[in-house]
């Protein structure tokens, strides 16, 4: 049995391998892929070479980055976490044969996993197995987004994921997936108003086909218009929360500007250039703001007992039941075959290409 496993080789140069499947030892087993989604900002700073990974040594023990090998040297096989399989084989108990799942194994045909070691999220009847891309990884990033903001406004004391938004206005930067999603997660736990900035008009579209209110950063100063509308109490206007989805700088600068005094950015970005345009100096003084920088590597200090994958699973499983067709529709703009995988992911790494959200099929 063979494996087709995609595999980036160096900056620019990715390949689709044939590699032999691995044994399958007591305790473990054997999913075929049914579909691969790709997290385009992650998997093409790979790509690109511009992940840090790549070039300088990360320290867990000490939180840091440091001279040194690369943590994450190429050739680069485990690309992407957003997998859907099919059980074909199984010698545990735990993960029966045909169950269909969400796991994190990167873009290849098959997989063998311990079950003590990798996550299985098992997909329910109603739910389309395609959307199950976002299950595992995808929208526990952006449920975390609103997770860090119940936190920041209820400490410890966390109930639901709303509790960070409900009956408040909140402004999504961004309008990627991990934005739109985070935005329909805003929508569906209550926030008063939910409006998503970002410049590229295609992806405006996308957001309003999803009924989400939009704006243009790059016509009137949306900061202007927002707090000239979201008006708490006198000098105290703007977003309650914006969270930021776009690593770059602007968007992050426009974060600031939109909040209210003493308001939190809830940032989900990957700034792989820097942010060295942001003004510190300016609202983020004056205005007595917070950054909270919400990566699912983590939840809010105090949370992980009863805030853990598996929660942060379960409430993106009910997100796609509430809003399943409607994202299956506008967010998936690309279904290919895996063994596309090589030239689409360098077409989208040069730009030749534009697409939401692609996703292969095994």
């Amino acid at each position: 049995m063979r494996d087709r496993v995609v595999v980036v080789s160096g900056p620019g140069r990715v390949e689709l391998v044939e590699q032999d499947a691995a044994e399958l030892p007591e305790g473990s087993f054997r999913v075929e892929t049914l579909y691969s989604g790709v997290s385009a900002g992650t998997e093409l700073s790979f790509v690109k070479g511009t992940n840090p990974y790549l070039h300088v040594t990360w320290n867990p023990g000490l939180g840091l980055f440091q001279p040194g090998e690369a943590s994450t040297p190429y050739p680069v096989s485990r690309l992407g976490y957003m997998q859907v399989g099919r059980v074909v084989e199984s010698r545990t108990p735990a993960v029966p044969v045909g169950t269909v799942g969400a796991m994190t194994y990167g873009h290849r045909s098959g997989f063998v996993a311990d079950p003590l070691a990798e996550r299985f999220v098992a997909l329910p009847d109603d739910l389309d197995p395609m959307l199950g891309v976002y299950v595992a990884h995808m929208g526990p990033i952006c449920a975390n987004g609103l997770l860090h903001a119940a936190a920041d406004l209820c400490g410890t004391d966390v109930r639901s994921l709303g509790d960070g938004v409900r009956g408040r206005r909140v402004a999504v930067v961004g309008s990627g997936v991990v934005a739109l999603l985070t935005a329909l997660f805003a929508r569906r736990h209550g926030a008063a108003s939910v409006v998503v900035l970002d410049p590229t008009p295609a992806r405006r579209e996308v957001a309003e086909a999803l009924g989400l209110e939009i704006l243009d950063p790059e016509a009137d100063d949306p900061a202007v218009v927002l707090k000239t509308r979201w008006n708490h109490a006198a000098g105290d206007r703007g977003a309650d929360v914006v969270f930021q989805c776009r690593g770059q700088a602007w968007a992050l600068q426009l974060a600031l500007r939109l909040l209210r005094p003493q308001g939190t950015v809830i940032d989900l970005a990957f700034y792989q250039a820097g942010a060295d345009e942001v003004r510190f100096g300016e609202e983020f003084h004056h205005n007595g703001l917070s950054l909270r920088c919400a990566q699912i590597g983590r939840v809010p200090r105090g949370l992980a007992p009863t805030w853990d994958r598996e929660r942060l699973s379960a409430e993106t499983i009910e997100l796609l039941r509430q809003y399943g067709d409607q994202i299956r529709k506008h967010l998936v703009s690309a279904v290919v075959p895996l063994d596309e995988a090589p030239a689409l992911l360098t077409d989208l790494a040069e730009r030749r290409r534009s697409e939401l959200q692609v996703v292969f099929t095994g």
